[in-house]
């Protein structure tokens, strides 16, 4: 969706804003977590889980993301195609750092740890965008 001047993501963000209220109501819940590991400098390991709630999900919905979709509904797609995107969102939301550091015989080793704890996101897909928001 392009606005006139072709200002794509100021109709996104107009259409969230009309839309923001549905996003409550029918739209499904995903349980994400993620996990990324640096060893001396690099990357050890990064995992991103995403399942479908099986209960509901308590809380208000957060500052949103809005991503173009052509997956039709499928979550774990869409971040695939989207996933510069999405990793940069999740580093504002809450993360654990943990780092550790050990010298021996003038041998730096370190690892570092970040972690997102399993949270509950509302997505609501639309035709051409999908908007995903925590849940607090």
């Amino acid at each position: 969706m392009r606005s006139r001047d072709g200002n794509r993501n100021f109709s996104l963000r107009l259409c969230s804003v009309i839309l923001f209220s549905s996003l409550a109501l029918n739209a499904g819940e995903y349980l994400i977590s993620y996990r990324y590991v640096v060893k001396n400098a690099t990357l050890f390991n990064e995992k991103l889980h995403i399942s479908k709630a099986m209960k509901p999900c308590s809380g208000e919905p957060q500052r949103e993301l809005i991503l173009e979709n052509s997956t039709d509904g499928n979550l774990k797609k869409l971040i695939s195609q989207n996933s510069d995107e999405f990793l940069e969102y999740i580093h504002k939301l809450d993360l654990h750092v943990q780092h550790e550091e050990q010298t021996t015989n003038l041998q730096n080793k370190f690892t570092t740890i970040l972690t997102m704890k399993t949270t509950c996101f509302k997505v609501d897909f639309n035709d051409n965008f999908a908007i995903i928001a925590p849940l607090k």
